[in-house]
């Protein structure tokens, strides 16, 4: 069998929105995002967890991506589950949001190093973060408007 002849995987990419842009909601200041996203999210609980909010050239919501839920002090967040959404959504700009269970609101060293290595990916494909939002059940802290970012 020659190399010709092997089979391949074809690899298929896709994406549909259920939101027609008429209908979709504009981001238009740090606190709309939080308003936007603390009622959708899925576990205000004891665990870490992660999603980005997608987002068209004018703003506006294209959809969230839930990219990880860890345990109580951690999760794993991937870079490339993160670009493999904006790029696939065709995303103008996308922004960071990271539940903090234990309420603190201060980024952790950690929280810096992915939030510059993914925001330095984001300049490499043109696609920016605009922000990294830490949420609790309680408050929110924006990156952003603390000259963090």
């Amino acid at each position: 069998m020659t190399l010709f002849q092997q089979q391949i995987a074809e690899i298929k990419i896709s994406y549909s929105h259920l939101v027609k842009p008429s209908n979709q909601v504009r981001i238009t200041g740090s606190k709309d995002v939080f308003d936007y996203v603390y009622p959708l999210w899925p576990d205000i609980d004891y665990r870490e967890s992660f999603a980005i909010l997608l987002l068209s050239r004018g703003n506006k919501v294209l959809g969230i991506n839930w990219i990880s839920k860890g345990g109580s002090n951690g999760t794993v967040v991937d870079a490339k589950m993160i670009f493999q959404a904006a790029l696939k959504s065709a995303s103008s700009n996308i922004i960071l949001i990271h539940y903090h269970p234990s309420g603190t609101m201060i980024p952790s060293d950690t929280d810096m190093k992915m939030t510059r290595k993914i925001k330095d990916g984001g300049v490499l494909l043109d696609i920016p973060v605009l922000d990294h939002i830490i949420i609790s059940s309680e408050s929110y802290y924006l990156m952003a408007d603390e000259g963090q970012l």
